[in-house]
């Protein structure tokens, strides 16, 4: 498997975003955390670009983690790769006896690898095992989802992980179709949704099995209800100056990083207080002004960075105890 078809996204906006906080002069070695280290594309740059941090990498994908293992070899023990999803962070660091580090990144979404490897079936172009888990050592795939789960639930995880306004429609077609014969693999699957939506929705946004595979996926991986978790346990991790960059790539991921940074930024003061105590100040500075976007340059190189979307912060001070 060639490493060069992988190209991280805004690579490096996100390096100089995290700059300031990895290069700030201590006493201790600043550690910056790669939340979501597939192919270890953002982490080498990382190891590459600030010579004095240690890494950690974090990945639920156990291939995921070989690779990028045999990726960040020359490094030494300056990477720690850890198998383990994002939301675990504060338990890896206390585990690794780590209380707060410089830095933290995360690249949401799917690994260019996972959509690569045919035989993991989240890529609806070409014809796979419906499996879609990141960690396939655990949970239920997207077969097991299309098959046993009620129709009011379809339509629910089409219409809130997907934003697919045919929810209805297609999930009919598969309750159907999964009672003459259960689905086990994603041509049939996108055969189906081509087949089952009126021509005008065929018509815009690319492929129109795009939002029910991505639905899917979140739902396999309970994505939003881990990232819900991830992002601010990631923030509690920082410390004072400490800097975390998140790349998402789809709306609803990119809300959830929004609404985090932005109570984190505002005072909890109750209104009125001619003056504001500290324990009311905010906690975090946003970097971003709203969400970056990849330029069009990016783009043209690399077509998965085009639904990105980039939210930095800072933290500026500590929780009252």
């Amino acid at each position: 498997m060639s490493q060069t078809r992988h190209v991280p996204v805004m690579l490096q906006r996100c390096l100089d975003l995290l700059a300031p906080a990895l290069e700030a002069p201590g006493p201790q070695v600043p550690v910056v955390v790669d939340c979501t280290l597939g192919l270890g594309g953002h982490s080498e740059a990382l190891l590459s670009a600030f010579p004095s941090v240690r890494l950690i990498g974090l990945d639920r994908d156990k291939e995921a983690l070989r690779l990028s293992g045999e990726r960040l070899a020359p490094y030494g023990d300056r990477a720690t790769l850890v198998h383990a999803v994002y939301d675990e962070l504060p338990e890896v660091l206390d585990r690794l006896g780590i209380p707060k580090v410089q830095g933290v990144l995360f690249d949401l979404g799917v690994s260019s690898m996972q959509l690569d490897e045919a035989d993991r079936g989240f890529a609806y172009a070409q014809d796979a095992p419906l499996d879609m888990r990141m960690d396939q050592t655990t949970g239920i795939g997207a077969a097991e989802v299309l098959n046993t789960y009620p129709p009011g639930e379809l339509v629910r995880i089409l219409r809130a992980y997907g934003e697919e306004k045919q929810a209805k429609r297609i999930v009919s077609a598969i309750v159907r179709e999964r009672e003459k014969e259960p689905f086990s693999n994603s041509a049939r699957l996108v055969e189906l949704i081509r087949d089952s939506l009126p021509q005008a929705a065929k018509r815009t946004g690319g492929n129109p099995a795009k939002r029910t595979f991505q639905a899917l996926r979140i739902e396999v991986n309970g994505e939003l209800t881990v990232l819900e978790r991830a992002i601010p346990a990631a923030v509690q991790s920082l410390a004072v100056g400490g800097r975390i960059a998140v790349l998402s790539y789809h709306s609803l991921e990119d809300r959830l990083v929004k609404q985090v940074f932005a109570a984190g930024a505002a005072t909890t003061a109750p209104p009125g207080l001619p003056v504001v105590p500290e324990r009311y100040q905010p906690r975090l500075k946003l970097l971003t002004r709203g969400a970056e976007l990849p330029t069009e340059e990016e783009v043209a190189e690399n077509r998965r960075a085009a639904p990105a979307r980039l939210r930095g912060a800072q933290r500026i001070r500590e929780e009252e105890r």
